[in-house]
């Protein structure tokens, strides 16, 4: 008897911590469905799941290069050369909230080593420049502009850097730890911090051997709610600067170098390395590469593009801004594929958005408003066999969801609409705080004799949105034709694109 009971404690317990964590491990013993049923339960980090809600980030890329009209700087420039004269940071902060964004990343240090702050560690930076006579301060600026509109705050601090001449030894880590140290102490609450692998060599012509896991865990002791990437471990870069994700994108994917110590923490839930594997794949987290993997962890997608050719402002480039038409097709490819997008706006050198730019962003955000601000089926007749609330389908709220059995890995949903309407787009959401699960689906309509298909899918994750020819519909049907045990939907929207 006491030996059932353990038995029956330890699968309880096992299900439980699943649920808890955003990483497992595949045991060589798993069978293929004992791997999908823990895939199904891993589950974003706090920071992640934060994260994931913000949809829409700015970059900021603003430094010496603006002025010089580089890309990569030397990190021989002059700091004179840094002056911005009508810098305004709060109008900055304005544009982006204006036009959707919830949170900035600011470039406080790129490659060339130029420091926006005021720091102890190099002559490098704005101290030394003619800005505000030397007393200014861009992470300052930004930081206190950001809490005055309520938007987050992230860093982009970069570990190449081409200016300190203790880059290439182990004593420049020691330095990279003091930057990061300023940056996470004097600014407030830090809620991004963003690095690339950037790796050449410095003044001494040597490369360095970056201590990423040290900076992880000064992070994590300093901003423990900051979600760290993309050389960290809570979220992974989609793989190109186009914007543009995977069709099939899956926030649950194979790793190779889980810790079996750490997990064998019953206090450790959430990663503290950088996940390591296939992270370029067309297709990152299928069940035939789960059924591969040493461990699973939860390491979604941010999608990062400029809104003009370069990442720095460059006055060639003002006729190049991209269209609002052009950013809503960025939008559909990258926030409705399980993304978040980053979208850089390089600050002139004169310290401002520029108009250009300003215009094509407040007009992508009043096409956002426009296709999304009613969602036409909203007054319908939802219908699920064995579904309790379909209701929570149609509140608008993330966080609730479609409850099914939990043997269900199939469901179809019948939609009623109080009258026909257009529509040629279809919003779907996962509840990712319970796992993201969902590997099929299709769309019909009732044509009046039959159902007929209007469009398909893979995966579904935080947000799907998929565009298809016009209807005009009365009835729809939507199935998941496969899940990874039973799914959580929390969202059906129908909506109207103008072409």
């Amino acid at each position: 008897m006491n030996k059932i009971l353990i038995l029956l404690f330890s699968l309880l317990w096992i299900k439980i911590s699943a649920q808890d964590k955003n990483y497992v491990r595949i045991l060589p013993t798993d069978s293929q469905r004992e791997i999908v049923r823990k895939a199904a339960n891993v589950v974003p980090s706090p920071r992640q799941l934060r994260w994931q809600k913000l949809e829409l980030t700015a970059f900021f890329h603003f430094g010496i290069n603006t002025f010089t009209g580089r890309e990569w700087g030397t990190g021989d420039e002059d700091p004179g050369l840094f002056d911005p004269d009508s810098f305004d940071a709060r109008q900055w902060i304005r544009i982006v909230k204006s036009a959707g964004f919830k949170q900035v990343i600011l470039t406080a240090k790129h490659h060339d080593g130029f420091c926006l702050w005021p720091t102890k560690t190099t002559t490098h930076s704005v101290a030394a420049s003619p800005w505000m006579n030397g007393k200014g301060d861009v992470v300052k600026a930004v930081s206190d502009a950001c809490r005055e509109y309520g938007l987050g705050f992230g860093v982009y601090l970069s570990p190449w850097d081409r200016n300190a001449s203790v880059y290439g030894s182990d004593t420049y880590n020691d330095f990279f730890v003091r930057q990061l140290t300023e940056l996470l102490t004097q600014y407030g609450r830090i809620d991004e911090v963003w690095f690339d692998g950037a790796n050449g060599e410095g003044p001494n012509g040597k490369k360095q051997m970056y201590d990423f896991d040290r900076w992880y865990k000064v992070i994590r002791q300093l901003q423990p709610s900051a979600v760290i990437a993309i050389m960290g471990p809570d979220v992974r870069w989609v793989g190109t600067e186009t914007g543009y994700g995977r069709e099939t994108e899956w926030s649950v994917v194979p790793v190779n170098n889980l810790n079996p110590e750490l997990t064998a923490s019953v206090s450790q839930t959430n990663v503290t390395f950088k996940p390591t594997g296939d992270m370029r794949g067309d297709v990152l987290g299928s069940r035939a590469q789960i059924s591969q993997a040493k461990a699973l962890v939860w390491y979604p997608a941010e999608t990062d593009v400029s809104i003009r050719p370069g990442w720095f402002y460059h006055s060639t480039e003002d006729d190049k801004v991209k269209t609002p038409e052009k950013l809503m097709d960025i939008y559909f490819n990258s926030v409705g594929r399980n993304g978040v997008l980053l979208l850089n706006i390089p600050p002139n050198k004169q310290g401002r958005i520029s108009k250009a730019d300003s215009i094509s962003l407040i007009e992508w955000h009043q096409k956002i408003d426009s296709i999304f601000h009613k969602n036409l089926a909203e007054n319908a007749t939802i219908t699920v066999l064995d579904g309790e609330h379909p209701e929570y389908l149609l509140d608008g709220d993330s966080d609730s969801h479609l409850t099914l059995p939990d043997n269900d890995t199939t469901v179809t949903i019948e939609i009623d609409l109080p009258a026909p309407v257009n529509t040629n787009l279809l919003l779907l959401q996962e509840d990712i705080s319970k796992g993201q699960r969902v590997e099929e689906f299709a769309l019909d309509y009732w044509n009046g004799n039959q159902w007929e298909n209007i469009c398909n899918g893979t995966t579904i994750g935080y947000k799907r949105l998929l565009q298809f020819e016009p209807v005009n519909v009365q009835k729809l049907r939507l199935k998941i034709l496969s899940s990874r045990m039973n799914p959580f939907l929390s969202e059906i929207g129908f909506y109207w694109t103008k072409h």
